[in-house]
């Protein structure tokens, strides 16, 4: 399949401060090909999308607890957002090694969830839109 790029939203009151960290929006998105491509300023997670096992699309979310890479203690999941408008999980069958952490699950926050959602059931991951607000 062709791949397929979607850009993760920046949102206005969160540029200057993501552009600290070197993301801008030609360095922030989710690319889909034969991998999973995630790219967020300097950062970048890779693997292939025969790992991915499931997705879920989430939020809105808090702005301060959305906002740039985060990792969840409890969980070990790492997020990758510049909008707190919501973001689609993507689970993996098995953790992804990331420098010395293994992750077991991402968020993207890419400005189009719906299409991000729909292109990984395209390519036969499964999902559920569970979003709180489905308003957009």
């Amino acid at each position: 399949m062709p791949a397929t790029r979607f850009p993760i939203r920046i949102g206005r009151r969160s540029r200057g401060y993501l552009r600290l960290w070197t993301v801008t929006p030609e360095t922030a998105y989710v690319e889909l090909d034969d991998d999973l491509d995630v790219r967020f300023g300097r950062w970048r997670f890779r693997t292939p999308i025969a790992n991915l096992a499931s997705w879920r699309i989430e939020g809105p979310f808090v702005w301060i607890g959305a906002i740039g890479i985060r990792r969840s203690f409890r969980h070990g999941d790492v997020s990758f957002a510049g909008s707190p408008h919501g973001g689609v999980r993507i689970d993996f069958h098995q953790p992804v090694p990331w420098g010395f952490l293994k992750v077991p699950a991402i968020y993207v926050g890419a400005d189009d969830l719906d299409g991000l959602a729909g292109e990984l059931a395209r390519r036969g991951v499964p999902g559920v839109d569970a979003r709180r607000d489905r308003r957009g």
